[in-house]
């Protein structure tokens, strides 16, 4: 009797541990590790699914077990690769394996899904295929296909004579297209043509290129129209004569934006072929290195990165490349798609469910050799990785804010430790984890301090917005920053603005009685939103009408403070009619390819200005812009975070990069009612070594990252009493495993003590060798499970990006 170790996926009470089923006779040789199953569970009739972890040939259990009921796929959807990883990422990021699981696989693999069979390319008129597919074109597997049947389309698809092919129910109209073939071979139809009318101009055409694409066969209809100008009356006159027949098949869906463009490769300056030289010589060796690139904005960092994939490519290998943010994937994946052609695929949270399944399948059937993609292209089915690359390594965006609460970087690691390959950091403000580790030789530093064709960094001002000239000016524009905006319009160049708050007003406020309007399920104010017509949170969404009159006093001395930027593009419209200003942030970008479609817009000088949110600050390269503006310096400063500091260096230091980056030079202007702080002190000067011994200096007194461990629990309630409750057994269950050396903050409310109706509590752990804790954190997320049915949300935040 052989067996599987299978994973099941309750919600309600999910567990690490997997539950033994017998696998019947008839699906022995088909059932293997990193399939999905359906299997019984529990007393009654309940049906679950499940993944195969392991395959064994006998159970200790005494018992009988219960046989697995059907194979939900023909193939393995995880590798072996993917099943260790989810055992160490469950462990690591305090989640349980099925969250993991499920993480690594495209959502079409997760929501309810058709399955189709078709014939592989040159295995149409195999007899076994056409035996099993019974003359039909395309074969869906549904729960009455026979184990008989799914043990056949096992086998044919491990010879790769078939293709299996999901899709989401109600997208199952787009896996199919029309299109046209022919039964008839070379000699007949050449023998039909000779019988066609001298005056049949239309079909001689389509007949000459039957003969000359048989092999290219069958051809979507709309390519026969607008390739080919052969119309469908011609068409069905060849059907009707039976020289053609149509048919459907699979259409691959290509993500929307992505305009490569061939390229030629640059020469490279010392620094870029001494960095690309080390890397190389880590990839020929298959060694799981870790290389740090701290290089200036503009100094060459991508080709560095083209160069090292072009080496893994030569050697047979495969390539992933992560960027930080989608607004970035279309600029980096054009050079890359410009570069590599079609063995480029592209996957990030814009693509639909159909999109990135097409990109999943390609990548998991050997088609492509790179991948771009943001946080979770991490978990991309690449097989013989032969390097990794992280661009802008800093960004929190890396981080998972919910289960598994993963971060792209360590998995990374665990990804180029398993393929023996090396891992590339890079950025202009390496985050303090890495350089620190780096400081450490743990990462092998490479510095990168010149710009491409020794172009200067940009000239930046700080402008001190207390200055009596900058605080009596009406608006939120210095007079500094207007006229630089003016002389950079009159010279046809482009300009960026920054201002890192969306929306119009950042609250609305009563002048009578100072009443603020909040959101009724956060403990927030609500922003204004001119483009809407409403005051909206954005914390939950909750959304109502702009009041006219206070709704506390019923004053009609209510007025909009603070900006974002909708106010700032009105301003700019105001001060400069004649310019066109494109905005770009998350009330711009919802549509699909919007965020390409912009970048795209200003690329091609349909913009004079680009306004948004920290979007716009970091990975973009227009060769026109030579005026950044960065309308309040202080936004992310004043956030109550320990890492405050160092998110608006690396912001400002990221956008001041976007100035001057090809022959023109570029000017910055930071308006700041900070301006002596270090932060934005040493961003102007683009000083990253200053910033790093100040800002570790203050960690190591305040005694956080990188000289502590960090972990963070979570709780919320609806009601607050209940919460805080919680919180307090959980410190004592912690108590009585830390040691003196360990410090245990907490618990209190944080910053924002409500959302969606619940009230949030935390306790910080900060360590740095604790034996125990680990295993008492894994006893709590399964001992408090249960305590979900009571309306708790507990959360275990493995060095969390943010602690509010």
């Amino acid at each position: 009797m052989t067996v599987a170790a299978v994973i099941v996926d309750v919600p309600t009470m999910q567990t690490n541990r997997p539950f033994e089923y017998e696998i019947p006779e008839e699906l022995s040789d088909v059932v293997v590790p990193g399939m999905r199953v359906e299997v019984g569970f529990g007393r009654g009739k309940r049906k679950i699914q499940g993944f195969v972890m392991e395959v064994k040939d006998h159970s200790e259990f005494s018992g009988k077990l219960k046989p697995i009921i059907r194979v939900i796929d023909v193939k393995p959807v995880l590798s072996p690769e993917m099943i260790k990883l989810s055992y160490w990422l469950a462990d690591r990021t305090y989640a349980f394996q099925i969250s993991c699981l499920q993480t690594m696989l495209p959502n079409v693999m997760r929501a309810k899904y058709k399955q189709f069979i078709q014939a592989a390319v040159g295995f149409e008129d195999d007899p076994e295929v056409k035996d099993l597919l019974n003359d039909h074109l395309v074969v869906e597997l549904t729960n009455d296909t026979t184990d008989s049947t799914i043990r056949k389309i096992a086998h044919l698809k491990k010879l790769n004579k078939l293709d299996v092919e999901y899709v989401v129910e109600n997208q199952a109209n787009s896996l199919t297209r029309q299109a046209v073939t022919t039964k008839l071979t070379i000699e007949q139809l050449k023998d039909k043509r000779q019988n066609l009318r001298s005056n049949a101009k239309a079909q001689f055409k389509l007949y000459d290129f039957l003969i000359e694409h048989l092999k290219d066969l069958p051809i979507e209809t709309s390519e026969f129209e607008n390739k080919f100008h052969i119309t469908r009356p011609t068409l069905k006159t060849a059907e009707k004569n039976q020289i053609i027949e149509y048919v459907e098949v699979t259409k691959r869906r290509k993500p929307v934006g992505i305009i490569p463009e061939k390229q030629s490769i640059p020469e490279l300056t010392d620094e870029q072929t001494a960095a690309v030289q080390m890397i190389n010589d880590s990839v020929d060796n298959n060694e799981a290195q870790t290389f740090l690139i701290e290089g200036v904005t503009g100094s060459g960092k991508t080709e560095v990165y083209l160069q090292t994939i072009q080496k893994a490519i030569e050697n047979g290998q495969t390539a992933l490349m992560l960027v930080p943010e989608i607004s970035l994937t279309p600029q980096m994946v054009n050079r890359v798609i410009g570069r590599f052609g079609n063995q480029v695929a592209v996957l990030h949270s814009g693509l639909s469910s159909g999109e990135r399944y097409d990109e999943w399948t390609r990548i998991e059937d050997g088609s492509v050799k790179v991948v771009v993609g943001a946080r979770s292209a991490v978990f991309a089915p690449l097989t013989n990785i032969g390097v990794i690359i992280i661009d802008e390594e800093h960004e929190a965006s890396y981080k998972q804010d919910d289960n598994p609460r993963y971060h792209a970087r360590d998995v990374a690691k665990w990804r180029s430790e398993y393929n023996s390959c090396p891992l590339v950091l890079g950025s202009a403000t390496p985050s303090l984890e890495s350089r620190a580790r780096a400081e450490k030789g743990v990462y092998k530093l490479i510095y990168m301090k010149k710009r491409i064709n020794d172009h200067p960094l940009p000239h930046v001002q700080i402008v001190d917005m207390r200055d009596a000239e900058n605080s009596a000016t009406k608006g939120d524009f210095s007079p500094l920053l207007q006229d630089n905006i003016w002389r950079a319009l009159k010279r046809k160049e482009q300009a960026i603005v920054l201002l890192n708050r969306r929306g119009y007003s950042s609250f609305l406020m009563c002048r009578e009685c100072g009443f603020v309007l909040k959101c009724p399920n956060c403990d927030v104010s609500l922003t204004y939103h001119k483009n809407l017509g409403k005051m909206k949170c954005h914390y939950c969404g909750h959304e109502e009408p702009v009041p006219h009159i206070c709704p506390n006093c019923k004053s009609k001395k209510i007025g909009f403070y603070g900006t974002g930027t909708e106010n700032i593009e009105k301003q700019l419209n105001e001060l400069f009619p004649e310019a066109r200003v494109l905005r770009m942030d998350v009330d711009t970008t919802r549509k699909k390819g919007s965020h390409a479609a912009i970048i795209k817009k200003f690329g091609n000088h349909e913009a004079d200005i680009l306004l948004g949110t920290q979007m716009i600050a970091k990975g973009l390269d227009f060769p026109d812009v030579t005026l950044v503006g960065v309308v309040n310096a202080d936004t992310t400063l004043s956030i109550s975070d320990y890492r405050a500091s160092e998110r608006t260096f690396q912001l400002l230091t990221q956008v001041s990069g976007r100035a001057g980056r090809a022959d023109k030079e570029g000017h910055v202007i930071i308006q700041t009612y900070n301006p002596d702080h270090y932060a934005i002190r040493d961003a102007a000067k683009q000083d990253y070594e200053t910033f790093f011994k100040q800002e570790m200096y203050l960690r190591h007194q305040s005694g956080y990252t990188p000289y502590y461990f960090t972990t963070l629990i979570s709780v919320a309630h609806q009601d607050e009493g209940q919460a805080m409750k919680q919180s307090y057994w959980l410190k004592k269950q912690l108590e009585g495993v830390l040691s003196d050396s360990a410090k245990l903050l907490g618990p209190s409310p944080t910053m924002i003590s409500r959302k969606q109706n619940k009230y949030f509590y935390q306790i910080i752990v900060k360590y740095k060798r604790e034996s125990n804790l680990h295993q008492k954190l894994l006893e709590i997320l399964s001992d408090t499970q249960a305590e979900t049915k009571k309306g708790f949300t507990i959360a275990i935040d493995n060095e969390p990006q943010h602690i509010d």
